[in-house]
């Protein structure tokens, strides 16, 4: 299984792709397509790819499915003896990733392609068409 080692917001991630993963807020609408260029390490079935710092021509490509927020963190802050404390709460504004394929000089390594995208499609309309045969033939066995 390839995987990639990006950096966004700050930090680093191992990604996959078919997955998804919550970093940092990105300024991208939902359902749209984000191109991640730093990425700093791809393993492709054991050969790897190290950058120095960045892998030259590597790009993680996303879809953004929504923006939430963390989970809330409580600060309280106290100092004894002097009957001061401050209780804050903070809430960490996240967007939520999925994975789409891992790009190497312009060719996919991992990942779907837009033909494989579409072919799930053609499957689900010849699937209705089963099922609509299927339950004709129900019918006609119950009368």
């Amino acid at each position: 299984m390839a995987y990639a080692i990006i950096q966004t917001g700050g930090k680093q991630l191992r990604v996959e792709p078919g997955r998804f993963y919550d970093v940092e807020r990105l300024a991208v609408d939902e359902d749209e397509q984000v191109t991640i260029d730093q990425v700093l390490f791809i393993d492709q079935d054991g050969d790897a790819s190290v950058g120095q710092p960045l892998v030259e021509g590597a790009t993680v490509e996303a879809t953004v499915l929504r923006h939430l927020r963390d989970r809330k963190i409580i600060v309280y802050k106290m100092r004894p003896k002097k009957k001061t404390r401050k209780k804050q709460g903070h809430r960490q504004e996240l967007t939520r990733l999925m994975i789409n394929s891992i790009n190497l000089n312009g060719s996919i390594i991992a990942g779907n392609s837009p033909e494989a995208a579409e072919a799930p499609k053609v499957a689900a309309s010849e699937s209705a068409e089963v099922e609509e045969e299927v339950e004709e033939e129900v019918q006609d066995l119950e009368s």
